[in-house]
C-alpha cells in the first residue's frame, strides 16, 4: 500500500488542456477519480476510479461516497468549471475541507459577483440582468453603451458580445441568450458596462484566507463583438503583479474563498484595475502550465495541497517567460490542412509543444454560429526570456504553421 495522500479528483477534463493537471498532482499524491467516462490517458496517474454522470448531483455525489468508502481520502479537487458546486457538496459530505455550495455560486454567478464586489468596495463594472429584450434593452439604457451582454452562469466566453448601439442589442441578446440557455443553474444575461482596457488574468493560492498572487497572464482576444482568447502570456518579472494583487485578493475575500487557486479575471481602466470575475479554479488554456514554466510554481499540487488542509508551496524557482496561442481558421469551414515546418520545429527548442485538437476532415465553426469548443483546432507554446521574446517567438511560430479551411459549398 502507497504511503502518500490520497485525493479525489472530479473531471479530469480533456487530455490537451488539462492532462498535466493530473500528471502533476499524481506525482505527489495517490489519485482517485470520479469520471462521466471510462479512464483512457488518465490511467497511468489514478489508482481508482468511478464512472458517474457528472451532471447528475445525486449520481455524483452517489458515486464520491462509494470511492470514500475503498479510500481513505485526505481531500477531493476539480478544475471543472462545471462541477465547482456539486464538488463542494460532496467534499462537504465526506467531511473533508470544502467551501459552501453557495461560495461556489457566488463564483459562479456572476450577477453574484457584481453584487458582493459592489458591498465590499472592489471595483467592477455597472451591471443589470435580463430574462427578456425589454428588460436587456432598459439594463443597457442604465449601463451605457458599449455594453456587454453574457451568460450569467457560464464560462469559456460562450454568449459573450459587445453591443455599441441600441439597433445592435436584439441579435445580441439572442446570442446571449443562446449560451445561457445552456445552463441549468440560470439562464439569465447580465448586461454590464464595457470596460475599455487591456485584459488580464490574476493567478492566485489563497490558504487560510491569504491570498497570494504568484503570476499576471496577459491575454490576446479576437476581434469584437465577440471575446474569444486567442492566447495568453505569464512573465515572472511582470511588474503588473504587484499593481493587480491587491484588487485580486479583495476580490477573493468579498465572495467569502478562504482556500484554493483563482483565477481572477480584470481589466485595466485608465490604468486601474476594475473585476470582471473570479473564477475558484485553475484557469483554462494551459496557463498553469505557463505559470510552471515561467515561475517554477506547480498550481495543480498547490490546488490538491489546499484541498487536503496541507500549505503550498510557492516558491518560485525559475525566473523566464512563456506564451500559447491558440490555432482559428481564418474562416470557419470544412479542415482541410493543418503542419507546421518540421525543419523549423527541429531547430527551435524553445517551441515546447505544438497540439492538434481536431483532425482534418472535422468542421471548424467561429462564433457567432460556433465557440472555442467549435473553433480551435490547436496550440502551440514557446517560452523565452520576457514576454517580449515569448510574443517575437508566437509570431515567428505563426508563419511556420498552415491551417486551412474549406468552406461549405
Amino acid at each position: 500500500m502507497s504511503a502518500r495522500p490520497q485525493v479525489l479528483v472530479v473531471d479530469p477534463g480533456d487530455q490537451s488542456y488539462r492532462g498535466y493537471c493530473l500528471e502533476q498532482i499524481a506525482a505527489s499524491y495517490d489519485v482517485v477519480l470520479l469520471t462521466g467516462a471510462q479512464p483512457s490517458w488518465e490511467k497511468p496517474y489514478i489508482v481508482d476510479h468511478a464512472v458517474a454522470d457528472l451532471h447528475d448531483s445525486s449520481a455524483l455525489l452517489a458515486a464520491g461516497r462509494a470511492l470514500a468508502a475503498r479510500h481513505d481520502l485526505a481531500g477531493v479537487v476539480t478544475w471543472s468549471e462545471w462541477h465547482l458546486v456539486a464538488t463542494a457538496r460532496l467534499a462537504r459530505a465526506l467531511g473533508l475541507p470544502a467551501h459552501s455550495a453557495e461560495v461556489m455560486r457566488a463564483c459562479r454567478n456572476k450577477a453574484t459577483a457584481r453584487h458582493l464586489f459592489a458591498r465590499h468596495g472592489v471595483p467592477s463594472a455597472a451591471a443589470m440582468t435580463a430574462r427578456s429584450l425589454p428588460e436587456a434593452e432598459l439594463a443597457a439604457r442604465t449601463v451605457g453603451y458599449p455594453a456587454v451582454l453574457k451568460p450569467t452562469a457560464f464560462a469559456g466566453s460562450i454568449g459573450v458580445i459587445r453591443v455599441d448601439r441600441p439597433e445592435e442589442l436584439p441579435t445580441a441578446f439572442a446570442f446571449a441568450s443562446a449560451g445561457a440557455s445552456r445552463n441549468r443553474e440560470d439562464t439569465a444575461v447580465l448586461v454590464e458596462q464595457f470596460l475599455d482596457g487591456p485584459e488580464i488574468s490574476v493567478e492566485c493560492v489563497t490558504h487560510h484566507g491569504v491570498t497570494t498572487a504568484v503570476a499576471v497572464t496577459r491575454k490576446s482576444l479576437g476581434p469584437a463583438p465577440h471575446f474569444s482568447e486567442t492566447g495568453h502570456t505569464v512573465d515572472a518579472d511582470d511588474p503588473l503583479l504587484a499593481l493587480v494583487a491587491p484588487a485580486a485578493s479583495a476580490a477573493i475575500k468579498a465572495l467569502g474563498i478562504t482556500d484554493g487557486v483563482q483565477r481572477v479575471e480584470i481589466r485595466l481602466v485608465d490604468g486601474r484595475p476594475r473585476l470582471i470575475e473570479v473564477n475558484a479554479r485553475l484557469g483554462g488554456d494551459l496557463i498553469g502550465h505557463l505559470v510552471r514554466l515561467a515561475t517554477g510554481i506547480d498550481l495543480p499540487k498547490a490546488a490538491a495541497d489546499l484541498a487536503c488542509s496541507h500549505r503550498p508551496d510557492l516558491t518560485p524557482t525559475r525566473r523566464d517567460a512563456a506564451g500559447i496561442r491558440m490555432l482559428y481558421p481564418a474562416a470557419s469551414g470544412t479542415l482541410t490542412e493543418q503542419q507546421i515546418n518540421q525543419p523549423f520545429a527541429t531547430r527551435s527548442p524553445w517551441l515546447e509543444q505544438l497540439q492538434w485538437t481536431r483532425q482534418v476532415g472535422d468542421r471548424l465553426r467561429l462564433p457567432p454560429d460556433g465557440d472555442l469548443f467549435t473553433a480551435r483546432a490547436g496550440f502551440y507554446i514557446v517560452t523565452g526570456r520576457d514576454t517580449a521574446e515569448v510574443n517575437d517567438r508566437l509570431d515567428t511560430a505563426a508563419g511556420e504553421i498552415t491551417l486551412t479551411t474549406q468552406a461549405a459549398r
